[in-house]
């Protein structure tokens, strides 16, 4: 890392020597928890080396590649075409099965690179990538890709929060749950919104609820009750529910927990891939059984230090926890959380207007939060633009690429969540010599609100023409 000073004599580059000639963090994330992260997009593979996870963990493969292949390109049209199976290898820290408090090191092959798509970016600048700055920065560039501002940087991540993941359940009983709320101006309906929040889904569910099957031949999609909705713009269509057309289409993953939202999801995707563009939306996150008492005041509280993992992620632009911008319009005697006795000693709130959080400190409280991400920036428009001399150019960005990164985002915002809280947990412990508390039962959910909403018939229906 950078060093200052040295005792009380600053280190300062000698004359001539520029200040970037010194070593500094750029790929590490994490205290006691550290995750470091390496390779480009279309290099060799990426992959991490996970410092700080106890011993005796039992961990494999197993653990980790379900989260991989949830973020992995090429799961329907809706995503990215590009072929990759992102096939986890552990590479030490474990022994029969289970770890050895030793750094654990992963990696995944890349397999599908295809660099000659980029040929024409080696003369002017991607138009919202990181090319140019990367360029001026470093006088210096991966010739194919993103390099490291690629979302393939992103497995090293998905893979450390797995394995978080796997010792704060057992732990804690800590499971993390993250959803596509929004993409474009398609917003979960109000109501909707707040009942996932207060009972957030599963995986399984956010998987399962949000999948529609194509029938492109018939211009309909179908959800997993049967149900058909328009393929153009998502708008549900009168007709008998068919449960075995659902199972023979095309399978389209939203990972938004409500089918007729779904549906409109999938269609404007579907509209902005055939118009060779993107759009970005936002993601919901909730994470139960919360540990009491993380975080560092002032400058290390809990939620900047989530909004930095958060914020590290490609694609993001906004932050907010809790009631976030809309608890700049209500009154004091809405917005503040009044408390109730709990169990174990702890006081539990009636509301969470808050998302988790008191003066930077975690209450117990499920965490809530919400993650803006932009349109994905590679589109094959043609672009007027410019050279990296600054002359007139016109780009088109060849390749394959996402319309809309968000059915793909869940992993990689649970995966940083996990790592940010680990290591809290880890720093909390440190500092009490006692394991963190829980609101136990309190602290969970109840598990109902994604079925029923699932199960109510879509309003506005249309006839099947």
């Amino acid at each position: 890392s950078f060093q200052l000073w040295e005792g009380s004599v600053p280190i300062l580059p000698r004359s001539g020597e520029p200040l970037g000639r010194h070593n500094f963090t750029m790929s590490s994330f994490g205290t006691l928890f550290k995750v470091s992260t390496f390779g480009e997009s279309h290099g060799v593979g990426v992959g991490c080396i996970v410092d700080g996870i106890p011993a005796n963990l039992p961990l494999t493969e197993e653990d980790v590649q379900p989260q991989l292949t949830r973020r992995r390109p090429g799961q329907s049209s809706l995503t990215t075409a590009r072929n990759e199976s992102d096939t986890i290898s552990i590479l030490s820290g474990t022994e029969r099965g289970m770890t050895l408090g030793t750094p654990i090191a992963m990696m995944v092959r890349n397999q599908d690179q295809r660099k000659f798509d980029y040929a024409n970016t080696s003369q002017a600048p991607r138009p919202g990538h990181a090319d140019y700055t990367y360029q001026v920065k470093y006088g210096t560039r991966a010739s194919s890709g993103g390099g490291r501002a690629s979302a393939r940087e992103t497995i090293s991540r998905v893979a450390a929060g797995a394995v978080a993941e796997k010792w704060l359940l057992q732990e804690h009983k800590t499971s993390i749950r993250c959803w596509v709320s929004s993409v474009m101006d398609i917003d979960l309906p109000t109501d909707v919104a707040k009942a996932l929040e207060l009972d957030p889904p599963t995986r399984e569910e956010i998987d399962t609820v949000g999948t529609l099957a194509e029938h492109e031949d018939k211009g309909y999609l179908v959800d997993l009750h049967g149900r058909k909705y328009s393929q153009t713009d998502g708008t549900p269509l009168e007709a008998a529910p068919e449960i075995k057309e659902f199972e023979s289409g095309k399978k389209l993953y939203t990972r938004c927990p409500h089918p007729p939202t779904a549906a409109r999801m999938a269609a404007r995707i579907q509209q902005l891939r055939k118009e060779e563009d993107s759009t970005g939306g936002v993601c919901t996150t909730v994470v139960l059984g919360m540990p009491v008492g993380l975080g560092e005041p002032c400058f290390d509280k809990f939620e900047a230090e989530l909004a930095k993992a958060m914020m590290s992620l490609p694609a993001t632009k906004a932050f907010e926890i809790g009631e976030g911008f809309n608890s700049c319009r209500l009154r004091g005697s809405v917005n503040n959380d009044l408390f109730t006795k709990g169990q174990d000693g702890l006081l539990k709130c009636k509301t969470n207007h808050a998302g988790g959080t008191l003066g930077g400190i975690t209450s117990g409280e499920p965490l809530v939060f919400r993650v803006g991400i932009k349109p994905a920036s590679s589109i094959s428009q043609d672009q007027d633009t410019c050279t990296f001399d600054g002359d007139s150019h016109v780009l088109s960005v060849k390749g394959r690429h996402d319309p809309c990164v968000l059915p793909r985002a869940p992993p990689l915002l649970e995966g940083m969540t996990a790592i940010t809280l680990m290591d809290a947990v880890l720093r909390q412990r440190g500092r009490s010599g006692a394991p963190c508390k829980t609101l136990g039962e309190l602290g969970q959910a109840k598990g109902e609100a994604t079925a029923r909403l699932a199960m109510e018939p879509p309003t506005k229906i249309q006839k099947l023409a």
